[in-house]
């Protein structure tokens, strides 16, 4: 009996020391896997493409100063800017790319030790433009500026289908990171293996500013013709894309 007990006793501990040699034996392929994980890397690559402003945006308007009814506030108002959208219209601009931007009627009144004391009232309306052939844009402007338009304004340069030269920038920044990826796994004594990753950032479309001062009276724009006018030159821009590439070495 007791020999019988003995006997069970050895067998039940060999199956532990089984189980537990087994279990050594998984834990140790899960450190090994671990252990022998992909290795990747991942680069950035940048993209630049220059290129001429093909639209110009101007901005300007008419302010009418103080009068005494609201009334013939708006009726001065629509009398000068219409006189502006047709000069505008004359310069060979369509309809569809002049938008209004504000319009504003507003009493007037001066303040005396504390007291508000009223004058009337004012009005005032801004128009954007968009101009396709940039060389047209001093040409518009002046016309504008001597058909009544009286305030400040400003023309910006930008450039109408951007996305193609985005395309361009893109693939030069893809090329650009995968050549550093390349030279980079050539240093770790590696090769590339399979693109596991990619992202893209940047790219915003700069365009080119310029302010311009227009404070002329209720009269109009006095003699501001073409002649008269500073030069706009568009310059050029950048269109810049960047991107990361993430890649398994082998």
């Amino acid at each position: 009996m007791d020999s019988c007990n003995s006997g069970s006793g050895k067998f039940i501990a060999m199956i532990l020391v089984a189980v537990i040699l087994g279990g050594s034996f998984v834990l140790g392929k899960k450190i090994e896997t671990r252990n022998y994980d992909q290795l990747t890397i991942t680069v950035s690559g940048e993209g630049k493409v220059m290129a001429n402003p093909d639209i110009a945006e101007l901005s300007f308007g008419v302010k009418t100063g103080r009068v005494k009814t609201s009334e013939e506030a708006m009726k001065i108002l629509g009398k000068k800017m219409t006189a502006v959208v047709d000069a505008i219209k004359e310069q060979g601009v369509e309809e569809k790319d002049i938008k209004t931007q504000h319009l504003n009627l507003s009493p007037a009144y001066d303040w005396n030790e504390g007291k508000r004391i009223d004058r009337g009232f004012e009005a005032n309306q801004n128009v954007r433009v968009k101009i396709r052939n940039t060389d047209d844009t001093s040409k518009v402007l002046a016309a504008a500026t001597a058909a009544g338009a009286n305030q400040a304004g400003s023309v910006n340069f930008t450039i109408d289908e951007p996305e193609i030269l985005r395309e361009q920038a893109r693939t030069k920044a893809i090329e650009n990171g995968q050549k550093k990826a390349a030279d980079l796994a050539k240093q770790l004594g590696k090769s590339l293996g399979k693109l596991r990753g990619f992202n893209e950032g940047g790219g915003g479309m700069p365009y080119a500013r310029m302010e311009k001062a227009m404070a002329y009276g209720m009269g109009g724009g006095g003699d501001m013709d073409e002649a008269n006018m500073p030069p706009v030159p568009t310059g050029e821009q950048e269109i810049r894309v960047n991107v990361s590439l993430t890649y398994e070495l082998k």
